[in-house]
């Protein structure tokens, strides 16, 4: 078959299989399966697919049939402009995560330290450090198989930076104090799992999605928590589930927090809460 052939077949494929942006998928598993652009399935869709790529390809569909996602198929995404490697131990970046480090880096100093907490892939933590000066990074994370795609990640993304990962339960294995702490934690409540998208619902870490019974529990230990981990003037930088934007902000607020606001994506959808840490303030 040629190349727009394989395309016509993919897309008919996925498209009887239910997948959400199904003529998107087919192109891309082609692309990732010959090693070859967008422009260049444009200008020789009338070759011919070598024979082992082609078999290789219908046997991507068949998966992405299955709902497995593309990302864990093809083991990467793209992030910050930066290629993360993924697989079904960690969550896969989304464009939503881009608004928080968006919004950190607008205020981010040079030198600072840096908490990420629930770090899964690293993709928050070592976004952060690549674009910035001289800070150094901790991340943290429960899973020790999502550690080893972060560490992973900042080998090769971040080869020169201070960045070390620690496993455990949020500030369990931390030591010192930060300039920021961010963190993108479990925040689905528990019986909202069962009706998410397949690819979700049934190839990503429930670990890293369920925030118990309202969504809220990591936000209120993370709260609650942090004090003895930040210096004085610290901010906090959470995302959030598009209807948690002002439970969050008035937990932080009882907390003591300072300048907490509500920071949307490009959806209009509350994405991020943030605010400073004052100890003076009874913190």
């Amino acid at each position: 078959m040629t190349y727009q052939q394989m395309i016509t077949l993919g897309k008919e494929k996925l498209r009887e299989a239910g997948v959400p942006e199904s003529d998107l998928d087919a192109r891309l598993l082609l692309e990732y399966v010959c090693g070859v652009s967008r422009s260049f399935l444009l200008a020789h869709g009338d070759e011919e697919v070598p024979a082992g790529q082609e078999e290789r390809y219908l046997e991507l569909l068949r998966r992405r049939g299955k709902r497995i996602p593309l990302q864990h198929l093809t083991g990467e995404q793209d992030f910050m402009g930066l290629t993360f490697t993924v697989n079904e131990n960690v969550l896969i970046p989304r464009q939503d995560t881009e608004i928080l480090v968006e919004e950190v880096l607008k205020d981010m100093h040079g030198g600072c330290r840096i908490l990420d907490l629930c770090t899964g892939s690293g993709c928050i933590l070592i976004s952060l450090l690549r674009y910035s000066n001289g800070c150094q990074g901790v991340g943290v994370d429960l899973s020790e198989e999502a550690l080893g795609v972060a560490r992973e990640n900042a080998k090769t993304l971040i080869p020169e930076r201070d960045c070390t990962f620690l496993q455990g339960d949020l500030f369990a294995p931390v030591e010192g104090r930060f300039d920021l702490l961010t963190a993108n934690p479990p925040y689905i409540p528990s019986e909202t799992i069962r009706g998410l998208m397949p690819e979700v619902r049934d190839h990503e870490p429930w670990m890293a999605l369920d925030g118990l019974e309202d969504g809220l529990h990591f936000y209120r230990r993370i709260i609650e928590e942090c004090p003895p981990y930040l210096n004085g003037g610290a901010q906090v930088f959470f995302e959030i589930g598009h209807d948690q934007g002002e439970a969050v902000m008035g937990l932080m607020k009882e907390a003591g927090f300072k300048e907490v606001k509500i920071v949307k994506d490009y959806a209009g959808l509350d994405r991020v809460v943030c605010g400073f840490f004052n100890p003076k303030d009874g913190l």
